[in-house]
């Protein structure tokens, strides 16, 4: 019984972890106090001896096993102090009731006994939560009081005469006991991380020993718990936002000294109303990344029953999501991690296409085979596809590893970045369109997404020359009525702060921008300038495409990859005077200084692809804007958590508006 009711559990706990994430903008932190309700099942088991039952009836035979399934019910309070350790306390009333196994006296006359054991309880407890995950576990004590000790005795002193039954209460009742627990549980957030209110619900299982747990003073009675439930908990938080700290006055340098040979602007958009749809072509990556330590497919991947397999649309990915979406940019992560039904499906539809599959693993070439082996199991087990039809091999690197031979920097991130499957094929139905090889990446997909705050309505500061002159600089904006907020500090040349970081709910506003450098030699130099700020906001409807163009880590080699796909694909979808907006990033991993060069060179050789392929067919009608962001996390497209994410942030995207 003690194992059905664990196994029943923690499948509720897996059902319900697979609700999905909702899209982020700004996450709140999580709250420190929740307060919340609980309701569960109590399944009591009883051992020792029960024979006295009060100074008036004593049954002829002991009593000494028994069981009971009954409710429990608390009103919660945790207050996590990190978000690893944290407390909880729950004040309650449990039912430990239950029946007796039936026995028969020396007359040959069956008995039974029953017994609605209840108490009000106390249960403090410590929570560690040791993963990023909702998973935690608790290990606590209990203290109970009891409020109902009462009985049915039911026995038979005639075989050929109905059962009697007496009703009473126990006597020699503890009062109070004193006990022990341990258990998990897991917490599945219902509102959005932007929200104020949280509320999260949260499936448990505890196990309550019968150490302690000694209902009467006298005979050897004792009992052990095993309780399921859930939970509903709600907290408030404050927000984190990109909100500038205020100042009733300017700072005032220490010391104001000719300024060096740079060149200030603020450039701001009109930022005329448009909501724009973009119709966006998104690469997939040909990799199935692995947790360090397992040879499973991690349960990030999005893996169907085999009766999902005919509802499985390309086109329709939001509907089997992740269990848990990470990143800023979900709808797209929605895609890559359905690389494993785009693939199944891909190869279903043109049963002539074959792929090899090449895991790669830091430990043995055996390991990364036998990961290479989960992938076509899947494949196999839940699309059908003929085993013949894929092949598998075992490596100890990829063919393009992220971590060189003698690299001594960042070698945790590089190394789970190198524990791969890699997806490679001579299929021409399922690759890029101009590519072939193993090496080839494998064919987009198509998704329409909204775009919010474009990167274009962003207020752009150049500081040319600054990074030879400054150390470091800041900015300082005051509006009308005489706000001062301050952003940076920064050590590129240019930088883009969203509107609404700096006009928050106004419209538009007038803003002295100072900046403030500090010397390489700790002197401090101001310029200043005026600008109108008008806030981006969404109105009428705007049709754009996106194209991305994805790094290795190997970067030459990538652009060289794409360039037929930038000609042949992407230019001939430019209209005329349309403007293209080509911004580069990269990972975390590396310089930051470095990161942003990259980033500005990668965004560089796109647009010149492009423009010289434009100018080839005699047009000059298309207006290019380039950014190169680096490793800014305010503006990545995805996080830099997973090596997925990393792997996409190495990307220039091209977004192609309509006049």
């Amino acid at each position: 019984m003690k194992r059905n009711l664990f196994t029943y559990i923690l499948s509720l706990m897996l059902i319900a972890s697979s609700i999905s994430a909702v899209a982020q903008k700004i996450e709140r932190p999580q709250p420190k106090i929740w307060l919340g309700v609980s309701g569960a099942v109590n399944s009591n088991i009883y051992t020792g001896t029960t024979q006295t039952l009060n100074s008036t009836i004593k049954a002829p035979a002991a009593f000494h096993e028994g069981f009971g399934l009954t409710p429990y019910g608390s009103l919660l309070i945790e207050y996590r102090l990190t978000p690893v350790i944290g407390f909880m306390l729950n004040m309650g009333y449990d039912n430990r009731g239950g029946s007796f196994t039936g026995t028969v006296s020396p007359c040959n006359c069956p008995e039974d006994l029953l017994t609605t054991l209840s108490y009000a309880t106390v249960e403090p407890s410590i929570r560690i939560t040791p993963f990023k995950s909702g998973l935690y576990f608790y290990v606590g004590g209990a203290y109970s009081y009891n409020i109902n000790k009462s009985f049915t005795y039911t026995f038979d002193v005639d075989p050929e005469a109905q059962f009697n039954s007496v009703q009473g209460e126990f006597s020699d009742i503890n009062q109070s006991v004193i006990s022990g627990l341990v258990g998990v549980g897991y917490d599945i957030p219902l509102s959005a991380k932007t929200s104020a209110n949280q509320v999260s619900l949260s499936p448990f299982f505890s196990y309550h020993p019968y150490f302690g747990q000694h209902p009467r003073s006298i005979e050897s009675w004792s009992l052990s718990t095993a309780r399921a439930g859930i939970a509903v908990k709600f907290g408030k938080t404050q927000p984190v936002t990109f909100e500038p700290t205020v100042h009733k006055a300017p700072v005032v340098p220490a010391e104001i000294v000719a300024v060096p040979d740079v060149k200030f602007s603020v450039f701001s958009p009109n930022n005329f109303p448009a909501e724009r749809r973009v119709r966006e072509t998104f690469p997939l990556r040909n990799y199935v990344f692995f947790d360090l330590g397992s040879t499973e497919i991690p349960g990030r991947y999005v893996l169907l029953e085999k009766n999902q397999v005919a509802d499985f649309k390309e086109t329709q990915l939001e509907v089997f999501t992740p269990k848990n979406l990470s990143g800023r940019s979900d709808r797209e992560m929605i895609a890559y991690y359905n690389i494993l039904n785009i693939l199944g499906d891909r190869m279903s539809k043109n049963p002539s296409s074959k792929i090899e599959l090449v895991g790669s693993s830091e430990n043995i070439q055996q390991e990364g085979r036998i990961m290479a082996e989960s992938v076509k199991k899947y494949l196999v087990d839940v699309f059908g596809i003929d085993p013949s039809r894929i092949t598998t091999i075992g490596n100890t690197r990829p063919d393009i590893p992220s971590q060189q031979l003698g690299a001594t920097l960042e070698l945790g991130l590089l190394g789970q970045d190198d524990r791969r499957v890699s997806i490679g094929s001579n299929s021409p139905e399922l690759l890029m369109e101009f590519q072939s090889g193993e090496a080839a990446p494998l064919k987009p997909v198509e998704i329409n997404v909204v775009q919010e705050a474009p990167i274009d309505s962003y207020v752009s500061i150049n500081v040319a020359g600054g990074d030879e002159a400054f150390s470091s600089w800041k900015l300082e904006m005051t509006d009308d009525d005489g706000k001062v907020q301050n952003f940076g500090p920064f050590n590129q040349e240019q930088v883009s702060i969203p509107g609404k970081s700096i006009l928050g709910k106004r419209a538009e506003g007038n803003y002295k921008i100072t900046l403030i450098g500090t010397t390489k030699s700790g002197n401090t130099v101001k310029k200043e300038t005026q600008k109108h700020l008008v806030l981006w906001t969404p109105a009428t409807e705007e049709q754009g495409m996106r194209y991305s163009v994805i790094y290795e880590f190997n970067d030459s080699k990538s652009l060289k990859l794409y360039e037929k796909y930038l000609t042949e694909v992407v230019s001939p979808k430019i209209p005329k005077n349309a403007n293209v907006i080509v911004h580069g990033h990269t990972d975390v991993i590396g310089d930051q200084a470095s990161n942003q060069s990259l980033s500005l060179a990668r965004a560089n050789d796109a647009k010149g692809i492009l423009e010289a392929e434009l100018m080839r067919k005699g047009r000059t009608d298309v207006k290019f804007e380039i950014y190169g962001f680096g490793e800014d996390k305010s503006v990545a497209p995805f996080g830099n958590k997973l090596p997925e994410e990393r792997f996409y942030n190495r990307t220039v995207i091209i977004d192609i508006i309509p006049q």
